[in-house]
């Protein structure tokens, strides 16, 4: 007998993938580290430029360093020396050939939402990279954008919050106060609802729970 949560998370990803396709974006399901990482080298040519943003999925993963073997151009602003540093490699993100992301929260019937602090990720999945590669575990599904947006507000930003030490009044008690706090991190609200040009932006949907 096949275990319950596999065959409801293969039926969920397989819904998600038909509601990604109808708004324009390729789609696929990997249950493995291992399948994510072919699956990114398959959609990466040789030799291509990639970074990301402040994604703990991708780093959890080990693709940053699985990039790097392969021989791919990487920006990682990790490795920046100073400020300015990792600020150019925020800056040449617009003309990588591909950006990696996660996401805040997906809703069943396709759309992304993330919420950034300085806009620097929100404004790369919109324009600049060539090619955008999201990799989202099904744990970040909910039933409809409202949802959606109310996991990103009062999950994922308190808990990033506190990853960053910043001093919001989520932070403090680990709920959103909708506040315009001087350190926010919930500036900029994006919704990716289609993929423009079509074929721009893929999803790699994965049953891990990975990140926030």
């Amino acid at each position: 007998m096949s275990n319950p949560i596999d065959t409801r998370n293969e039926r969920l990803a397989q819904k998600l993938i038909r509601q990604l396709q109808r708004r324009h974006f390729e789609a696929y399901y990997c249950r493995t580290t291992e399948e994510i990482h072919a699956q990114i080298r398959e959609l990466m040519p040789e030799g291509s430029s990639v970074t990301w943003g402040g994604t703990t999925t991708v780093r959890s993963l080990g693709i940053p360093q699985m990039l790097k073997d392969a021989g791919y151009e990487v920006w990682d602003r990790d490795e920046a020396q100073t400020a300015e540093e990792k600020l150019d490699i925020y800056r040449k993100a617009f003309t990588a050939d591909f950006y990696l992301s996660s996401a805040n929260a997906l809703s069943e019937d396709g759309v992304i939402v993330n919420i950034d602090g300085t806009g620097n990720r929100v404004a790369a999945i919109t324009w600049g990279p060539k090619k955008v590669i999201f990799v989202i575990g099904l744990n970040k599904v909910a039933q409809d954008v409202t949802a959606a947006l109310q996991r990103a507000r009062s999950t994922a930003s308190p808990i990033n919050a506190a990853r960053f030490d910043i001093k919001t009044p989520c932070q403090a008690d680990g709920t959103c106060h909708n506040c315009n706090s001087p350190q926010s991190i919930c500036n900029y609200i994006h919704f990716t609802r289609n993929s423009f040009p079509a074929g721009r932006h893929i999803v790699i949907l994965t049953d891990q729970n990975l990140g926030y």
